[in-house]
């Protein structure tokens, strides 16, 4: 193994910088990968391919980008005895303390900790030949899936499963999906493995719809703007037992809360934006549930990849862009573009 390795910094500005870097050594709890496949983010390109936020979760530290990997376990560190080298892992991108209530969950992306670093914003992430992470943030892969198929699920389709669990959509539900960017389609997709009788996705982009739909994420497609809403409603007789927003702009939040039919259920995973409503005719006379979803935890990805290979679903189906690290500048522009399905850097 080369002591050195490449690795993408983003500097912002839209800039990708490759650097050379040691390769880091795993210590106790720690394995070092080997990166098989690492995909892009929308919350990458918003909060640090574009600007730096500089605060809070989504304070970006300087560290190697990419919080969606999957790799192949090359060394293990002492004290870890649940991965063994040759193991097939995605990463749960957030490192939490470990210690506090929300990690016991699982749900490392609420720890409150100054402990607390999410892979690729606060400590180094996948878009690099390895990766150190601690062995609690790994979930093995089932055979049946790829590496593409787990950087997939190390936060996109993970988000997307933990808000439709939120909501419980099944065979009695139509479903509403706001933005049909990544998070949308694999929304898409696991409500159609869940049994949802009909998909109706907005977006602002008709080659997004089409796609959605080329890919079975979407049984239709409804073009966001003036008259969207009476749109939807007409193609779900009035209203959806369902919604989803996931594209985290005020419109599309609003739309997703005015698309419930009474007694339905909403949830919002979209980030960014405001949320403006009415509350008496939007939501008290609706008697709605609305719920928020961030990001997911481990034991609903170990959940959901298991549930992948017994649906015989791949994620990696709404990939259309992939690249070669050194072209990691080309794939993020790619991503930025928003015209696409998932991008990622594979090895």
């Amino acid at each position: 193994m080369s002591e050195t390795m490449i690795g993408a910094f983003l500097p912002g500005g839209r800039r990708v910088e490759l650097r050379r870097v040691p390769v880091p050594n795993p210590g106790h709890g720690q394995v070092l990968l080997r990166v098989r496949a690492s995909t892009i983010c929308g919350s990458d390109l918003r909060a640090i391919y574009r600007e730096h936020l500089g605060r809070g979760p989504e304070a970006y530290q300087g560290v190697i980008g990419g919080h969606e990997p999957a790799g192949e376990v090359v060394e293990v560190g002492p004290g870890v005895d649940n991965l063994h080298q040759g193991d097939r892992v995605a990463v749960y991108h957030i490192s939490g303390c470990g210690t506090c209530a929300d990690c016991r969950m699982g749900y490392q992306i609420s720890c409150t900790s100054p402990a607390r670093a999410a892979y690729g914003w606060q400590r180094d992430g996948g878009h690099a030949e390895f990766l150190l992470a601690e062995a609690r943030d790994c979930v093995v892969l089932p055979s049946f899936l790829t590496f593409l198929d787990g950087a997939c699920c190390a936060c996109g389709f993970g988000t997307a499963y933990e808000a439709l669990c939120r909501i419980g959509p099944s065979g009695k539900d139509q479903l509403l999906i706001v933005g049909t960017g990544p998070v949308g389609m694999a929304a898409g997709l696991l409500a159609g493995r869940l049994g949802v009788t009909r998909r109706v996705g907005v977006d602002t982009s008709a080659r997004r719809l089409d796609l959605a739909k080329r890919l079975g994420a979407i049984d239709e497609g409804v073009l966001a703007g003036e008259g969207a809403l009476d749109m939807v409603r007409e193609a779900s007789d009035g209203g959806f037992e369902a919604t989803m927003d996931c594209s985290g702009s005020a419109a599309g939040r609003t739309l997703a809360v005015r698309a419930a039919r009474r007694y339905g259920r909403c949830v919002l995973v979209g980030e960014g934006g405001r949320l403006e409503l009415d509350a008496s005719p939007d939501v008290i006379h609706q008697q709605l549930r609305i719920e928020g979803s961030w990001v997911t935890s481990t034991w609903r990805m170990r959940e959901l990849v298991e549930n992948l290979a017994r649906w015989g679903l791949h994620p990696e189906v709404i990939v259309t862009g992939r690249y070669p690290l050194a072209a990691v500048a080309e794939a993020y522009r790619e991503a930025d573009a928003g015209a696409s399905g998932k991008v990622g850097i594979v090895a």
